[in-house]
């Protein structure tokens, strides 16, 4: 896959001081794994049809949900938005939905009765 997302060193440097402290074992490439978990929510893939590149998918799945219990991407959020110099929306959906009158549930059947 030639399109692969790949976080630069400044997106790095401004996502590092959310991460939690590594304590014993260290964490594999958080570059490469943080890459890969943006790559298939973007996507709307599935865990296991990650590319290869961004590492087993059992470590992107492990890595977004623990950090996700943790709230490590909630503060991330947070913290960017808090750091922009933009004003700032939130744009919650930009879904439009219209009912065709035919489409409601209220409407008498044969032989049925409405409330």
């Amino acid at each position: 896959m030639s399109n692969l997302l790949w976080l630069t060193d400044e997106q790095m440097e401004r996502l590092r001081p959310f991460f939690p402290k590594s304590h014993g074992k260290p964490r594999v490439d958080d570059r490469r794994v943080l890459s890969g978990i943006i790559f298939v929510n973007r996507n709307g893939l599935r865990w296991r049809d990650a590319p290869k590149e961004y590492g087993p998918a059992k470590t992107l799945y492990n890595r977004w949900k623990r950090w996700g219990d943790m709230g490590v991407f909630a503060r991330m959020m947070e913290g960017l938005a808090a750091a922009s110099p933009e004003p700032k929306t939130i744009m919650i959906d930009a879904t439009y939905l219209k009912a065709h009158r035919t489409a409601t549930s209220l409407r008498s059947k044969k032989g049925g009765a409405t409330d």
